[in-house]
Parts: C-alpha cells; sequence; structure tokens
C-alpha cells in the first residue's frame, strides 16, 4: 500500500519577508510618533517647572513652556508630512507638471496650477527655474503665475501645521482662500496679456527634454525618496524653526496682550494693509512663520490679521521677487505684487469679519 506523499508547502519568499519587516517597521514608527505627540504638553511642563524650576505664570516660565512644547511639536509635524510629500514628489516631477500644464487654457489651467501647486512642494528659491520651465514648454503666463503663488503659499507644511496648532477649520479656510488668490491672480495676469515684460532671453532659452527617466517607480523607492526628504527639507528648515519658535516664546511672554490687540485686532482697519506691508520684506517658510502667528493670536491678534501676514510672508517674499527680476521686467513683477496683494488683503478683512 502506498502512501501518497504530504503537499509541500512553499516558504515564503525574501520579498514577503522584508514586507513584513517594512509593514513593522512602518507600525513601529508610527506609534512612537503618536506617542511623542500626545505626551508633549505634559513633557514640557516637567520640563519647565520640575526640571528648570520655573515658576507657573511668571514670563519666563510661560515663554520657556512655549518653546518646550512647540519645537518638537512642529518638527514631529514637519517630519510627517515631507515625509508624505517625498513619496507624492515622486508622481509629481518639475517635467511631468510642465507637460500636465502645457497647452491648457488659461481658465482650466490656473485651476490646475493652483491644486498642483499644493501638493508639489517648490518653495520661492526654485521661483526662476520653475518659471523658465514653465514658460519656455509652452505654459501660459496666467497659469505659470497661479502655480508660483499656490506652491510656496497654500503648500503641504503650511495645511499640516496649521491644522496641527489651529484645527482644520482654520487649515481648510486657509487652503480654500490661498486657492482663490492663486486662481485669481493668475486669470488676471494671464488676461492682461503681459508677456512682453518677460525678459527676452527666457524665451529664447532651450528645455531640456529630460524628466522622469530617474523617479522613482518601486514602492521602496518612494519610501527611500520620503526619507530623503526628511533629511533634506528638515535639515535645511530647523533653524528658521527654532527662531521662529523662539520669537513667538518671547511675543508669548512679554508681549502685553492689550498692545497686540490693539495693533493687529479686527477693530482697526488698517491692521491688514499693516501686515502685508511689515510682512513683505520678511524672509521665512511655513515652518518658521506659524509659530508666530500662533504667539500673536495668543495675545488677541485677530485671525484675519495674522493670516494676512503669514501670506505675504510666504507668498510675496522680498527674497523671491528678487529672484523673479531675473526674468521678468519691473511692471510684471508689480502686476504680480499687486493682483496677490489685493488677494491677501480681501483675505484678511474677510476673515475678520466673519471669525
Amino acid at each position: 500500500m502506498s502512501s501518497a506523499n504530504p503537499p509541500v508547502t512553499a516558504a515564503p519568499g525574501p520579498g514577503a519577508s522584508l514586507l513584513a519587516r517594512r509593514a513593522l517597521a512602518i507600525i513601529l514608527g508610527i506609534s512612537a510618533w503618536l506617542g511623542l505627540y500626545l505626551n508633549l504638553e505634559r513633557a514640557a511642563r516637567w520640563l519647565t517647572h520640575e526640571l528648570l524650576g520655573l515658576d507657573r505664570g511668571s514670563r519666563l516660565g510661560e515663554a520657556a513652556a512655549f518653546f518646550l512644547y512647540d519645537s518638537p511639536k512642529v518638527l514631529l509635524l514637519l517630519v510627517l508630512v515631507v515625509f508624505a510629500v517625498g513619496v507624492v514628489r515622486t508622481f509629481f516631477s518639475q517635467e511631468r507638471t510642465r507637460r500636465l500644464l502645457a497647452g491648457r487654457r488659461a481658465s482650466a489651467g490656473t485651476g490646475l496650477a493652483a491644486l498642483l501647486g499644493v501638493v508639489t512642494p517648490f518653495c520661492s528659491c526654485s521661483a526662476v527655474p520653475l518659471f523658465i520651465g514653465f514658460v519656455t514648454t509652452g505654459v501660459p503666463l496666467g497659469v505659470t503665475f497661479s502655480f508660483l503663488v499656490s506652491a510656496p503659499m497654500v503648500n503641504e507644511v503650511a495645511l499640516v501645521l496649521l491644522a496641527g496648532l489651529f484645527g482644520w477649520r482654520v487649515a481648510a479656510l486657509y487652503l480654500v482662500t490661498g486657492l482663490a488668490i492663486a486662481i485669481t491672480a493668475g486669470l488676471v495676469i494671464g488676461r492682461l496679456g503681459l508677456e512682453r515684460w518677460v525678459e527676452p532671453w527666457v524665451f529664447a532659452t532651450a528645455t531640456s527634454a529630460a524628466g522622469d527617466e530617474d523617479a522613482p517607480t518601486g514602492w521602496a523607492a518612494r519610501a527611500a525618496a520620503g526619507r530623503d526628504a526628511v533629511r533634506d527639507v528638515v535639515g535645511k528648515v530647523w533653524p528658521y524653526l527654532v527662531v521662529g519658535i523662539a520669537v513667538g516664546a518671547g511675543i508669548h511672554g512679554w508681549v502685553p496682550e492689550d498692545l497686540m490687540a490693539g495693533i493687529m485686532g479686527r477693530g482697526a482697519w488698517w491692521s491688514v494693509p499693516l501686515a502685508v506691508a511689515v510682512g513683505i520684506p520678511m524672509y521665512s517658510n511655513a515652518a518658521g512663520i506659524l509659530p508666530v502667528v500662533q504667539a500673536l493670536l495668543g495675545k488677541g491678534a485677530a485671525l484675519g490679521t495674522v493670516l494676512a501676514f503669514m501670506m505675504s510672508v510666504i507668498g510675496l517674499s522680498l527674497p523671491e521677487l528678487v529672484m523673479l527680476r531675473k526674468v521678468l521686467r519691473p511692471p510684471l513683477i508689480a502686476a504680480f505684487v499687486g493682483a496677490v496683494g489685493v488677494g491677501i488683503l480681501v483675505v484678511g478683512h474677510l476673515f475678520n469679519a466673519l471669525l
């Protein structure tokens, strides 16, 4: 009597084992992130009042607690969002973004450009190469400006940090109004027909056909791109972050509430234009300016006024305008500043009236 051989079960291959290890690493990483994030306030208070011995309610104690709480909080949010956007960036390279926008009508292109600006993390330092690449590959001028407005101002860092600091309602309002500014500015500039104010050498520049050959395709490569983005972006941003939080801590601890409410409160009609005028010469990014925004709001400043200040800092910064001067003549820069500036003023007064 012959017995049948038992079925042979194939051992899991190296690919399955590697996938299981990566999944476990992701779960452990998310758990550690949540554990740290949920215990930050308690840890900051213990460090401030127990370890350092600073009195509760004192100016120095409140400033130190603000700094020790917000520094790790914003860094944790930044690491999470930059990693996610580093993965998203593998789907939206500069060349692919150009191809999506090239040849589209201005009415449809401005909306698409504004939305792409949110998910493509190009900062103001990329303004000149992006402008050259877009214009010389057939992207209309208004569409190009819609992208250049939304990319720094309505970026993923600003939205996630706004949600973490003030809630998703404020972040959603910022997203909607920021997109409205970007789309409106693009439509206005496109309708004015200002191509003659672009420096002639821009249109003579040949663009490279190279693009996405080296873009990551597998999820392992995309995760590696996310880690690289964290190392690159957070490595560059953290000094601005620390300085911004230190300034915010100083405001939180020492600036009287009555003074700030009088200067940036909703009752002063000139507070929004003043905030925009003060914000334009400054240079910062969302990570650096948001702690200052948080401190100003805590001292009685109106939300619309503070958001107008933030938008002007990261959407109309003087360094970006200086860089754009390499490719634009003054009348076109003035039209850009005017369109975006009017939009920011409207948003500031609207927020102050409704919230």
